[in-house]
């Protein structure tokens, strides 16, 4: 027997079961939204509410571990922008793709920007990462004097998740480009001098 600190594997059914659930979730999601009834979500992944909480104690837990690669992959672009010629244009660029991002679910700018002031949520680790990627191209547009100075990451991000909740209650289909209208009004606003 082991000393208690490796994890043992999870079985396979309880693997099978924890995928049926995070597929389940973002159908459930993509009909309803963040707030989705998590017993709906159990029942169409042919399981009981105790093994969706066995798996995901929370709602945050459940959508964090939905959200997980798109973070990640937010992250991984923020990180690779810092390398490009325009900090200024490095910013827009991943701010858009975060815009995007937070209009995925309906409900989703909301769960978002409560988890900038809530360090317990689930949610909150998971973004924190991705939020640090974000306020480095940020700091970058800052100093190269394309951004004005006095702008905070908290600041950005809040003005940012209200355009896509804007954008979200609209609820019509947007050929117009309406978000990438609203950013782009953000975005003249957030130029240095």
């Amino acid at each position: 027997m082991g000393d208690g600190t490796t994890a043992r594997p999870m079985r396979a059914d309880a693997r099978r079961n924890r995928e049926r659930l995070l597929t389940e979730a973002r159908a459930a999601f993509d009909q309803d939204g963040v707030s989705a009834s998590l017993e709906d979500v159990a029942a169409r992944a042919g399981v009981g509410i105790g093994t969706l909480y066995r798996h995901f104690p929370t709602r945050d837990a459940l959508l964090e571990a939905v959200l997980r690669e798109r973070f990640d992959v937010l992250g991984a672009e923020a990180h690779a922008l810092l390398g490009h010629d325009s900090p200024r244009e490095a910013l827009v660029a991943w701010l858009r793709r975060f815009a995007e991002a937070g209009t995925t679910y309906r409900g989703l700018t909301a769960a978002l920007s409560a988890t900038l002031q809530d360090e317990t949520s689930a949610l909150h680790a998971s973004c924190a990462s991705m939020r640090t990627a974000g306020e480095a191209l940020l700091i970058r547009a800052q100093r190269s004097a394309e951004v004005r100075a006095d702008l905070t990451a908290v600041e950005l991000f809040t003005l940012v998740f209200g355009v896509a909740w804007a954008h979200e209650q609209a609820r019509r289909p947007d050929p117009g480009g309406r978000l990438d209208r609203l950013l782009g009004l953000l975005f003249d606003g957030l130029s240095a001098g």
